[in-house]
């Protein structure tokens, strides 16, 4: 937008002067690469792109938008995958991005508690912790690009929920600006706190539709001893959910990741990967990844004691072959198969990705049931379940026929799959997002699923927080049904 244009629109005057040229920009070269979701399913319009240095600049900046009715659309590392970080096609609102606030504060090894801003990555979090000795126990496939910040807003869970939670059980403090400018200062930790309700918990997961997230205080853990990561070809998911029971009752006290990958999945990494090497010799229909992490002992001991309930498992008849990573690298191979299910699958052809959770107890029988429901309705598709069984999460993905129009099908045909896919896993009294929230993509899908009881709840905390409708509107929050 040039500078006659701006004059046109006091707002963007005043954003520009209240923010500064390194903090405020209409420039569509500048918007271009933040206004499309990292999927490609959703592409909108802004009036601006925001990056605020400081808590102090987002409180003005949201006093400013609340002044003119400005909608705000918070961003993260544009890695979200509902379209909760994308703007609609009105361009009314402005990117709100909080990447240049990515200072990490304080960290306390003593007290095993760090304090950072909401722009810090993920994966810088990780290298700074393990400089003092140190580690955060969240990780996912997006750790290069992915904030803290975007992290909190959508509750995200990872490969390491099994054993320390979602990213919810690791924010110990919070600080936000709320949609008048407040500023809610919560980083102080208190053990005991008992003065009302805990309002950090409420804007976790809220998806900037209540407050936005500018620093947390998180929780650290001491770093690692010993690592042991191994690789299972199962004939079942049934005998996989046995052998996660097995693994659980002899080394709970480490088991940290418990992956499923089905035969086709694996398939698809191994066409796309020119590099990667199937871990096994012969193919298996499923195939399990685990991981052991302890803080006290070395890797041949925990070696030693993971070999053992492999041995008993096999003999057993759950698992066909096993290999246990021999060094680092050969078991970051094996964690690079499994994060690269999704990118393999993209390169098929166009598919619907569900991200759901049903009991951990009835995962396998839910997988068993729909993929055959989905394929004999839908003829030509194919249903694939992969990734966290051990915390009751598969992302059960349905790819399209041949010759499927990408774009085209998913509107069409895949909608009518995501829908029947949500009303199977209703059935099972599951949820329709387990761990990458509701965004723009699902919000329909909850206000038809969704609990009647707690969705009146949600629109009203959000009326309360936020009366103007400015934080990220169209997003999570269903529209009351007229």
């Amino acid at each position: 937008m040039t500078h006659s244009a701006n004059q046109l629109d006091p707002f963007l005057t005043e954003a520009a002067n209240l923010l500064g040229p390194k903090g405020f920009s209409t420039d569509p070269e500048d918007l271009s690469a933040w206004l499309t979701d990292w999927r490609g399913r959703y592409t909108g319009r802004a009036r601006g792109l925001a990056s605020p240095a400081s808590t102090a600049e987002v409180a003005a900046l949201v006093n400013l938008c609340a002044a003119h009715r400005v909608p705000i659309v918070p961003q993260g590392g544009n890695s979200g995958m509902a379209g909760g970080a994308t703007p609609d096609a009105s361009g009314a609102a402005i990117l709100l991005s909080l990447r240049r606030m990515n200072s990490i504060r304080t960290i306390n090894p003593d007290t095993g508690q760090a304090i950072c801003d909401a722009g810090v990555i993920l994966q810088s979090f990780h290298e700074a912790a393990a400089a003092e000795g140190m580690r955060f126990p969240l990780t996912l496939g997006g750790k290069g690009s992915a904030t803290i910040g975007g992290l909190i807003s959508t509750n995200a869970g990872g490969t390491q929920v099994l054993r320390h939670g979602t990213m919810r059980a690791q924010v110990l403090g919070i600080e936000a600006v709320l949609a008048d400018g407040q500023v809610f200062d919560a980083l102080t930790v208190l053990k005991k706190d008992n003065r009302g309700f805990d309002l950090k918990q409420l804007l976790i997961g809220s998806e900037g539709t209540l407050g936005i997230v500018t620093a947390a205080t998180l929780r650290l853990l001491p770093a690692p001893r010993a690592r042991v990561t191994a690789w299972a070809g199962l004939p079942s998911i049934t005998n996989a959910r046995n052998l996660l029971r097995q693994v659980d009752r002899a080394l709970g006290d480490t088991l940290e990741g418990f992956e499923v990958v089905p035969a086709h999945c694996l398939d698809s990494v191994l066409a796309h990967l020119p590099d990667a090497r199937a871990p096994l010799t012969n193919r298996h229909d499923w195939n399990a990844l685990i991981e052991c992490v302890g803080v006290e002992g070395d890797d041949a001991a925990l070696r030693e004691r993971l070999e053992n309930v492999l041995a008993d498992a096999a003999e057993a008849g759950l698992l066909s072959d096993a290999v246990i990573a021999a060094n680092e690298r050969q078991a970051e191979d094996f964690w690079t198969l499994r994060d690269s299910i999704s990118a393999a699958e993209r390169a098929l052809g166009p598919a619907m990705q569900h991200d759901i959770s049903v009991p951990v107890d009835q995962m396998p029988e839910f997988i068993l049931a729909a993929s055959p429901a989905i394929e004999e309705e839908f003829p030509g598709t194919h249903a694939a379940a992969f990734g966290h069984l051990g915390d009751g999460n598969v992302h059960f993905h349905v790819l399209a026929p041949p010759g499927a129009v990408p774009g085209k099908w998913e509107e069409t045909q895949g909608k009518q799959i995501s829908a029947r896919v949500h009303d199977l896993v209703t059935k099972w009294g599951g949820s329709i997002s387990a761990e990458h929230g509701i965004g723009q993509m699902k919000v329909d899908e909850l206000g038809r699923l969704g609990d009647p009881a707690a969705l009146s709840i949600m629109r009203s905390v959000k009326q309360a927080l936020d009366p103007l409708g400015i934080l990220n509107p169209g997003k999570l929050i269903p529209a009351a049904q007229p």
